[in-house]
């Protein structure tokens, strides 16, 4: 078989293995790939309005109904297509004439924004307050268990440095927004309706100054509060009461010490998770809502919904809810009457937000490390100067994510090595993009020494910033160690989080270990850079 033209028999075996191994090799690649989409992709990339599913917009605190939704509605024949966003950014899209057949917003107070959309049917699916959870070993000690508490005294407690706390963003989250116009409403002491005028109180301001200089860690979803609650080490968390329900569910299952739920009695919010139908004059598209609608207020929805920590009775009190997902032993009290606050109207609602980037929220010390190396020629270069020329720019204002006055930037150019800081006020950021626009792409991917030099940066940092690293790259890290990294970080003991932004090929598996070192997270940056960037700066 050796003869000319003919291939021998160890050729064949040779030449099948190749083959068979390649095709393993692109399989799992594949196959890689889509887990990578599935675990960091967005759920709304490339989403159009389909005229034969149903099409519903929602927030990601409802994901985890996905499943059960979409198995009823299958039963009845109906196919489901359904995005995520927050609130704000729901009444954007739909502002903007993106088309849906539903909308499902945490609460009935952003709705108040909808310009020419149509809308009929609303109900409320579930009630969920706002609550100060407290480790309960710090309620006992600071003597609040059985007390009626009062917003103020919490403002005593932060002012005489006894207590710390996190918080959900309140321009990107609704339980950050409904917290905050909790604080806002009861320390401007509970007006029948809050106005423009309330915000302009001196006394009030510095009052909330003072507040927020006991917020340690912000988060820009519910999701992730939690997470970053359970593996860090915070005094309390204002959030939903589902929210600490949940935290106390994992805190308790990890042996850790639970939180214990306060009330002010002077006010709390409270959220009614509305369930709404765009008119699009399509009577299957009606017929579907209403059989979505009606799913989720039976027997069977309400039950999901009161499994996750959520009120299913609408006003007052009962004595039936479960006990062991209501617990009274963390300070969660069913029969005993809530206090709604008022909410004022959306436009005093986005002066108070306002008033909150550019006055009240506490500074930050925010350390950008971006990715120079060579691989980010082209289109990668550029996406990233206009990525930064957006945030540093009045441009930022739109979305309420710039910087102040008081906020401090320093940006670390990376490549074959570090370069040294770029600093400037966070106002005062033209001489930043120069240096940005100006500095060389430079061969190989310093990341693991790019990220000690930022925790090096901040780690003397006082307490009155709060401080983060944003890390953006485009591939795997091939200079530095990630084991010289976390001794750096281990040595300092102090709360840094690392977020880092993927593009093109960058490693995962590199910059989920500095998430997980710091309490940090991975944003995808590979469809929209901007985006990622606008997302980002929610989580400081």
């Amino acid at each position: 078989m050796n003869g000319k033209g003919k291939i021998s028999f160890w050729t064949l075996i040779i030449v099948f293995v190749v083959i068979y191994f390649s095709v393993e090799l692109i399989t799992g690649f594949i196959g890689g790939l889509k887990k990578l989409y599935a675990e960091y992709g967005g759920d709304n990339e490339g989403y159009t309005y389909s005229d034969k599913a149903f099409n519903l917009i929602t927030t990601p605190e409802n994901k985890v109904l996905e499943d059960a939704i979409k198995k009823y509605l299958s039963k009845n024949n109906i196919d489901l297509n359904i995005v995520y966003a927050d609130n704000l950014e729901i009444v954007d899209k739909l502002n903007s004439g993106e088309k849906y057949d539903a909308v499902w917003a945490s609460n009935s107070i952003w709705l108040d924004s909808l310009s020419g959309v149509s809308t009929s049917d609303s109900k409320s699916t579930s009630i969920t307050p706002i609550t100060f959870g407290i480790k309960k070993s710090k309620a006992e000690k600071l003597g609040l268990i059985g007390k009626n508490v009062k917003m103020q005294d919490i403002l005593t407690l932060i002012k005489n440095k006894e207590l710390t706390f996190s918080m959900a963003n309140p321009i990107t989250t609704n339980s950050g927004a409904s917290s905050y116009l909790n604080i806002l409403s009861t320390l401007a002491g509970n007006p029948d309706v809050l106005t423009s005028n309330d915000l302009k109180s001196e006394k009030l301001k510095e009052d909330l100054k003072t507040f927020f200089s006991g917020l340690v860690r912000t988060s820009g979803d519910e999701d992730f509060l939690e997470t970053s609650f359970i593996n860090g080490n915070y005094d309390a968390a204002f959030t939903y009461e589902s929210s600490i329900i949940n935290i106390n569910r994992k805190l308790e299952k990890e042996g850790k010490e639970v939180l214990y739920a306060i009330y002010p009695v002077d006010g709390v919010s409270v959220s009614d998770s509305p369930l709404l139908y765009i008119n699009n004059r399509n009577e299957k598209k009606k017929e579907a809502f209403l059989k979505l609608q009606d799913y989720i207020l039976s027997g069977e929805g309400q039950e999901l919904l009161l499994n996750m920590g959520r009120r299913t009775w609408y006003g007052g009190t009962t004595d039936n809810a479960p006990k062991d997902i209501f617990n009274k032993d963390w300070g969660i009290d069913t029969t005993k009457y809530i206090s709604p606050i008022k909410y004022p109207n959306m436009s005093v609602i986005k002066e108070a937000l306002l008033l909150y980037q550019t006055r009240l929220k506490k500074p930050v010390h925010v350390v950008f490390c971006l990715d120079y190396s060579g691989s980010m020629y082209g289109e990668g270069i550029k996406e990233l100067k206009n990525a930064m020329d957006y945030i540093f720019s009045e441009k930022a204002t739109s979305n309420m994510i710039q910087f102040t006055e008081l906020d401090k930037i320093d940006v670390i150019a990376f490549g074959n090595s570090v370069n040294k800081p770029w600093s400037a006020k966070g106002n005062d950021t033209k001489k930043l993009l120069d240096e940005i626009n100006s500095y060389e792409l430079d061969g190989a991917t310093s990341l693991y020494p790019a990220a000690e030099a930022a925790i090096n940066l901040l780690k003397n940092e006082s307490d009155e910033y709060n401080t983060s690293v944003i890390l953006m790259t485009d591939g795997e890290g091939n200079i530095g160690t990630f084991k010289s990294l976390e001794a750096t970080y281990r040595s300092i003991n102090k709360d840094i989080p690392i977020y880092s932004i993927t593009f093109g090929s960058a490693s995962y598996d590199q910059l989920n270990k500095m998430a997980d070192l710091s309490n940090g997270k991975v944003f995808d940056g590979r469809s929209n850079l901007l985006e990622a960037f606008k997302t980002v700066r929610g989580y400081n």
